[in-house]
């Protein structure tokens, strides 16, 4: 008999019945016949695919304009190196064990095989859809391949057969799976019906796109049924309740909201992620901040009436300088609740009042950024940090020594707000520019921009294609940190936006009320007491970083990135996408 070895069965069986645990003689080493009868193990098996939905990460945004650092460098994506290769047949194969298992077994529930097939399904379809958003079509493998006995030399599906595939798989995982999970239930955290709807609807989004149709990328008849599938998803979620969050801070921090259509439970001790120990300024983590704000991101935030500062028909317009010595100042109620700038209250690990120094010679080592020279040590961060951190989603009552090991606030993987803005971008595709006018309104409301005399909350456009700029720019702003803005502007083959780009921060310098620059030593008196505030410093913009790599090269040809050349190797049938040497058309067309 075949053994089976589960390295976390032991903890995800403890989490849900540990005196079934204890009945099991040796949980490392079981015959693979009594996985597959035992519900428990059955379980366990499948909560070991569930890390494929991955975690909270500070830096998924480092690819694009939001994060300072050059993600793009000259070749920065090879054929050779593992840069954007998303190739995991591992976990393909231990999630087609799962299927075919469990659809064998004469012991188990229908219930529960139900359960488990229908979760199985949609982590196959959730696999292969970053695999094809990554490379375009792949070997859709469905069922466990027989390493000695079955042909592995598999080739290629064609990126229409892929997106046909997956969306097989959705509809059929949504047939077997509960139609929702209530927030708080034993079951919250597994895969259920609005869920998957609300990701098929994302699938046909993106078959829909520009990337996979570049000759024609918004006539083609795939945003008709887009808009079909995210109009569904979006009536049938409001239907089951979800709403958007009033409080954008509270979205992620106050757990089970109603705008959380799937969250990775994460509880300390059990399971901690990494996210404020990201995010904090060094004095108030365990270490430099690994991510941070870039000037250019900065200034993408509108102002409180939905117009950026630039706009000379905007409430609160400014020119270039003027918003530079006052960029905190009447923005878009999301940028004060996401960014942490200088001298900013900043109440962290309990600190109240406590404001954030950025200034070289006021603040700690661990934050500082600048090069004014009358600083009495320089600072080390030039390369590293802006003059600006993230706040969004930090859980800010930690205190110094818990944010690396207890930052245990759920994952949210799909939010409402993304459903509503999906549905948003094929609604004004197939014609329909009211719904999408509404669905974006109901973002910047929450938001808390204010409406204006028009009602509009500050949206000046008029047609499909300033309406579709205008939500592009929503989404960015939406969803800042949460891993989107790349796979959009790569989606719409907008990557020009980030090609031959610098980045940049702000240094921030003390003055005195008649402009001149204050002694440095009367500066840290006002800043023990944290009464030295904004408008009290001069502000110039810096290039960051301050030496190496400084500007992002990004290529047509990381539309669709290449296969690695380890997996041809290995596998001949494996054609290479046309633009990397190969023959391979990864578009629909």
């Amino acid at each position: 008999m075949k053994k089976i070895y589960y390295p976390l069965i032991a903890l995800a069986l403890c989490m849900s019945s540990c005196k079934n645990v204890l009945d099991i003689e040796d949980l490392n080493s079981l015959d693979e016949a009594k996985v597959w009868a035992d519900p428990n193990l059955v379980n366990g098996y499948l909560a070991n695919l569930y890390p494929l939905f991955g975690n909270w990460n500070s830096s998924a945004d480092g690819n694009s304009e939001q994060l300072i650092g050059i993600a793009f460098p000259l070749d920065a994506v090879t054929v050779n190196n593992g840069s954007y290769k998303s190739w995991d047949y591992t976990t393909i194969r231990k999630i087609n064990t799962a299927i075919q298992k469990v659809s064998e077994s004469t012991v188990l529930k229908a219930d529960f095989k139900n359960a488990v097939i229908g979760q199985s399904l949609f982590l196959r379809a959730y696999m292969y859809f970053n695999m094809v958003r990554t490379h375009g079509g792949v070997p859709y493998i469905t069922v466990p391949q027989d390493l000695k006995n079955d042909d592995l030399n598999v080739p290629r599906n064609s990126t229409k057969e892929c997106f046909d595939l997956i969306v097989k798989d959705l509809d059929q995982a949504i047939s077997l799976l509960p139609k929702t999970i209530a927030k708080g239930t034993a079951d919250y955290g597994k895969v259920d019906g609005d869920f998957a709807a609300a990701f098929k609807a994302k699938v046909l989004l993106y078959k829909a796109s520009p990337q996979f149709n570049p000759s024609n990328p918004y006539g083609n008849a795939y945003w008709q049924e887009a808009n079909v599938a995210n109009k569904l998803a979006y009536e049938q979620l409001k239907a089951d309740g979800y709403s958007l969050t009033p409080d954008y801070s509270n979205i992620a921090l106050v757990e089970k909201g109603p705008e959380v259509v799937f969250a990775v439970i994460n509880t300390y001790p059990n399971k901690v992620a990494s996210w404020d120990n990201g995010v904090r300024p060094g004095s108030e983590s365990r270490g430099p901040a690994g991510s941070v704000p870039s000037w250019e991101f900065v200034k993408e935030f509108p102002m409180k009436d939905g117009k950026l500062y630039s706009d000379q028909t905007g409430k609160y317009y400014k020119n270039e300088d003027q918003f530079l010595q006052s960029y905190w100042e009447n923005r878009d109620p999301r940028f004060e609740k996401s960014i942490v700038w200088n001298a900013k209250v900043y109440e962290v690990s309990g600190k109240t009042g406590k404001r954030q120094y950025t200034s070289v010679g006021i603040a700690p080592a661990l934050d500082d950024f600048g090069i004014n020279p009358k600083a009495k040590t320089p600072s080390s961060n030039l390369d590293r940090y802006s003059g600006f951190f993230i706040l969004k989603n930090s859980k800010l009552s930690l205190k110094q020594t818990e944010v690396e090991t207890q930052y245990d606030v759920d994952f949210v993987l799909m939010r409402y707000a993304e459903v509503i803005l999906n549905y948003a971008e094929t609604a004004n595709e197939t014609g329909n520019f009211a719904t999408a006018l509404d669905l974006v309104t109901q973002i910047r409301k929450r938001a808390g921009i204010e409406p204006g005399a028009d009602n509009k909350y500050g949206i000046t456009a008029t047609t499909k294609e300033q309406m579709r700029e205008a939500i592009l720019a929503e989404r960015n702003i939406e969803f800042c940190f949460e891993g989107h803005r790349f796979w959009d502007l790569r989606r719409l083959r907008k990557l020009n936006i980030l090609n031959n780009t610098t980045k940049h921060g702000v240094e921030a310098i003390a003055i005195n009320a008649n402009g001149t620059e204050m002694n440095l030593d009367d500066a840290n008196v006002l800043a023990k007491t944290y009464s030295l505030k904004e408008n009290q410093f001069k502000y110039s913009v810096l290039q960051v970083p301050s030496t190496g790599n400084k500007v992002n090269l990004v290529p047509d040809t990381y539309y669709f990135f290449p296969v690695a050349q380890s997996v041809i190797d290995k596998n001949p049938a494996i054609k290479q996408n046309k633009d990397w040497g190969g023959t391979f058309n990864p578009t629909m067309e």
